[in-house]
């Protein structure tokens, strides 16, 4: 069976983009995520707000590839770069002094990738 193409041109364009910035800055931790969007979405990871506060420490800046949703609190801030937030999760990340970014975002802000911690 053949290998099925992603059609969401938007995420075929960030993968690419993950790829390309991975090589000019010598940062494997884009290379990984470019890696991790290329599979099925049903994979995608699908992070709780619950698991952001178990997993990360003050002033984190945390990578999810994939969605981040708001089940849980949240007391300190963290950045958290995603593919998705619910409505819920970014309030809440917010309201906890922290920042939500896309990926791309989170790319442009962090090239080296040097500090960043992927949660899925």
């Amino acid at each position: 069976m053949p290998k099925a193409e992603k059609s969401n041109q938007v995420l075929v364009q960030l993968i690419a983009d993950l790829k390309k910035r991975a090589h000019e800055n010598e940062a494997p931790i884009w290379k990984d995520i470019a890696n991790r969007l290329s599979k099925p979405n049903r994979s995608f990871a699908q992070v709780n707000i619950s698991s952001l506060a178990r997993h990360a420490k003050k002033n984190d800046v945390i990578v999810v590839p994939g969605k981040v949703l708001g089940v849980g609190s949240l007391e300190y801030p963290v950045t958290v770069g995603a593919l998705s937030f619910s409505g819920s999760a970014e309030d809440k990340i917010k309201k906890a002094g922290g920042t939500s970014l896309s990926i791309k975002e989170m790319v442009n802000k962090y090239p080296s990738g040097k500090g960043v911690r992927i949660i899925s």
